[in-house]
């Protein structure tokens, strides 16, 4: 099993590093499946998640190990994903989403960043708990 960092964000030659697909070939899955749609930062570059190196992971076992066809694995993450994947209720509700500040240089900008963040944490250590 590959080892994940732990960072929030990597870019695409990290993941085609930790995974061992070429880049081309994942920007050419993100085409041909819907889930994988990593977020791109404000230079146009793929900022890569967790959640998606482990898609990425699991793609390349359907299509290189279990010997789907595309759309087979396609099909397959579909129910996978329809199966394994709580309603919000069951997972505690809807995860909390980080509100950023307007940019800035102000004081009273990182201040608020960081007590929404602190906040977040701390509603996530009580839903782990």
């Amino acid at each position: 099993m590959t080892v994940i960092p732990p960072k929030l964000y990597f870019s695409i030659s990290e993941v085609a590093e930790l995974t061992g697909v070429k880049a081309h070939v994942l920007r050419y899955w993100e085409s041909e499946f819907p889930d994988l749609h990593p977020k791109k930062n404000r230079a146009g570059n793929r900022s890569y998640r967790e959640k998606d190196i482990r898609l990425v992971m699991l793609i390349r076992d359907l299509l290189y190990k279990q010997g789907f066809t595309i759309q087979g694995a396609r099909l397959q993450l579909k129910d996978r994903l329809r199966r394994d994947e709580p309603t919000a209720e069951a997972a505690g509700g809807p995860m909390p989403t980080l509100e950023f500040p307007p940019a800035g240089n102000s004081e009273s900008h990182s201040r608020d960043l960081l007590r929404t963040m602190r906040r977040e944490l701390q509603e996530l250590r009580k839903r782990l708990d």
